[in-house]
């Protein structure tokens, strides 16, 4: 069984008009197509010990959201494909939806957007026409609740809707949208709301018949030679997923709207697929993907197009989902297993609290910065006598006593235990203000258990285990449709032949 622990990190950057007023942030998206789907109580205490801060549901379900309120999750709720009918038809019952699925729930509940549908345009064409008309029955009923301030709307698309999207700069919306992509970026433009975007690297290189290497999926570094040229600005394109971030900002700029950010609703690399067809679905490419992909955005090294521009982006997604149709892969996109193990290890060395599952390089369990003192005074007792870690080493005159206050003592006992109990899942939560980093905690004379590679079992006194979740803790559907990429591929194909010519 492994014994790994796992968990994301929000990070607030500061904000410009096309960071969104979030700035750079990893989210995730929450499906439950499973055979067995943990209770809404214990997918929130996932998220809170690995300190999940942004999530995407695919749907608004009352019990997930009574889980949520008080966490400070910041929450997407979704309109299902199903309901678009009925609400695109009537104002009345889209008021009723909000009524009912955000107003009841806000604001102890942190609903920050409502996505209508889920590619709907490529999905549901013959649903397109509701799209719009359901926006903005929500719309007006956000206003009424005087919520509009603080929930934007928008509607996740497929990359498949851009067309030529390689080189970016010549991209443009399939223009038999228009109808419905014209009044939506106005409708973005004037709410301040982001253009909504899966982006699938993973599918693009499986459908280029190796025109696309998998180094340039992956975000793996490529020599000068193998860099994607925009031949038009001379922009150099080291991944898929700048590529068709960047394909989406030329598009709106080809419909005169250059102020609507990017958000990547959904994305990820499968870590397990049929070897005879999907080879490349493996957990080290997923790792590779997603570790790759994450330093990428919390960075906020932004595009070509817009370097230093936030993308926030929703890995796809926290568990794996076992009754998914589809291919063998389809099932096993997710960062955990039904029964919250990581599905397999990040290697994030030096992100600090960020996904830091990393056991190849150490990780630490420290104090949560701004924990409640109480709550970390209360946590520190416990570790020190039923959770039996030696706090010797913090009496005055030994080597940790300094700095002598409760969030450098708790942070030292919190990682003794961690340790001492194999970095097991759940070990590091002490009712939620403890969370794990890759950064080294030591200093001076005071080494943390861990630190060096040492496994700090020798912290914990005596034979017995407390409970792996510690005495303290309080806490006890076809959703993804795979657009057409055969666009983006072929238009790789000739743009990476132009790019090589360009720099022989």
């Amino acid at each position: 069984m492994k014994k790994l622990f796992f968990f994301l990190f929000l990070l607030i950057l500061a904000a410009s008009v096309v960071h969104g007023e979030d700035g750079a942030y990893i989210g995730v998206n929450i499906g439950t197509a499973m055979t067995s789907v943990p209770a809404p109580t214990q997918i929130t205490t996932l998220l809170r010990s690995q300190n999940i801060r942004h999530v995407r549901l695919y749907d608004a379900d009352p019990a997930m959201l009574a889980a949520l309120a008080n966490t400070g999750i910041r929450v997407i709720v979704s309109v299902p494909n199903e309901q678009l009918l009925a609400i695109g038809n009537s104002n009345a019952t889209a008021a009723n939806w909000v009524a009912r699925n955000v107003a009841a729930h806000y604001p102890s509940v942190n609903i920050t957007a409502i996505a209508v549908g889920s590619e709907v345009l490529s999905t549901l064409p013959n649903a397109a026409p509701l799209l719009m008309p359901a926006i903005r029955y929500l719309q007006n009923a956000l206003v009424a609740a005087a919520l509009d301030r603080y929930i934007k709307i928008s509607t996740p698309h497929s990359s498949s809707i851009i067309l030529d999207s390689f080189p970016p700069s010549q991209a443009f919306f399939n223009r038999s949208l228009d109808p419905v992509l014209v009044p939506l970026l106005k409708f973005l433009q004037s709410t301040g709301s982001p253009l909504m975007l899966n982006v699938y690297p993973y599918y693009d290189y499986m459908r280029s018949n190796g025109v696309i290497p998998l180094d340039y999926a992956l975000f793996r570094p490529l020599p000068p030679n193998k860099e994607a040229v925009d031949a038009n600005t001379l922009l150099h394109y080291t991944n898929v997923f700048d590529a068709v971030v960047d394909a989406a900002y030329f598009a709106m700029a080809y419909l005169n709207v250059t102020n609507v950010p990017v958000m990547v609703t959904e994305t990820g690399w499968p870590h397990k697929g049929d070897p005879s067809n999907e080879p490349d679905a493996t957990s080290d490419n997923a790792d590779t993907y997603n570790s790759n992909l994450i330093r990428h955005v919390m960075n906020t090294t932004g595009t070509p197009k817009h370097p230093g521009v936030a993308v926030p982006t929703y890995i796809y997604e926290l568990y794996d989902e076992d009754t998914r149709p589809g291919s063998t892969s389809e099932k096993y996109w997710g960062l955990f297993d039904m029964n919250g193990i990581p599905a397999y290890t990040l290697h994030l060395t030096g992100s600090g609290v960020l996904l830091a599952n990393d056991t190849t390089n150490q990780t630490y369990c420290v104090a949560r910065e701004g924990a409640d003192e109480k709550m970390l005074q209360a946590a520190l007792d416990w570790a020190c006598g039923p959770g039996k870690v030696d706090c010797s080493a913090l009496m005055q005159g030994q080597p940790c006593y300094d700095p002598d206050n409760v969030e450098a003592h708790a942070t030292y006992a919190f990682n003794a235990y961690y340790h001492g109990m194999g970095m097991g899942s759940g070990t590091c939560y002490f009712s939620g203000v403890a969370v794990i980093t890759t950064t080294d905690p030591s200093h001076g004379s005071c080494v943390y258990a861990g630190s060096g590679g040492k496994n700090g079992t020798s912290l914990l006194n005596g034979t017995s285990l407390a409970p792996s979740s510690n005495s303290t803790a309080g806490d006890s559907g076809a959703h993804r449709a795979i657009g057409d990429v055969s666009s983006f591929v072929r238009a790789v194909v000739a743009a990476l032949l132009l790019s090589v010519v360009l720099l022989l």
